[in-house]
């Protein structure tokens, strides 16, 4: 009997199979040695591979739990599902991307990491040097791959002209 992680970890790998078959069907362009679907395809076999491990996790957690053990035995304070923590992450996530037209993909970049730092990292544990260092550096990082190696051009803000 599988888990929640381990029932996760299946349609996460069936969904991520799945959608590697269908890049098959992407074109191939003659000139440029890495096509539209080379990216799609790293991004999948790594959440295929992630799927894997999650998937395989759950079944040895099972396997070492004594028998008659109740559900979530031995899970310490992860067995608790963080369903706030989960909502907010995506309310995070969601203001991002409302945001990204208006402020540009720097500053919005910035600004969500920032945020999902906060939500994600106990208050106590908190060094703001370090969550300002991250968050300007993934923005400014993640912009020059984009921009200047891979030529994607990433949206300007509105606001910002950034």
């Amino acid at each position: 009997m599988l888990g929640r992680d381990g029932i996760a970890g299946l349609v996460c790998l069936a969904g991520s199979l799945g959608l590697l078959a269908l890049t098959r069907g992407l074109p191939q362009p003659a000139l440029v040695p890495i096509g539209p679907g080379f990216y799609p395809r790293v991004v999948l076999v790594v959440t295929a591979l992630l799927s894997v491990v999650l998937l395989g996790s759950d079944v040895l957690s099972r396997r070492r739990k004594p028998a008659g053990a109740p559900p979530g035995a031995g899970a310490g304070r992860h067995a608790r599902p963080h369903y706030r923590l989960v909502a907010v992450t995506f309310a995070v996530f969601a203001a991002y991307v409302l945001l990204l037209p208006f402020l540009g993909y720097r500053v919005a970049t910035a600004l969500f990491v920032v945020a999902l730092q906060l939500v994600l990292q106990p208050a106590g544990e908190r060094h703001w040097v370090r969550v300002l260092a991250v968050a300007v550096a993934t923005a400014v990082m993640t912009h020059l791959v984009f921009e200047s190696y891979l030529s994607v051009l990433l949206p300007r803000g509105r606001w910002t002209g950034m």
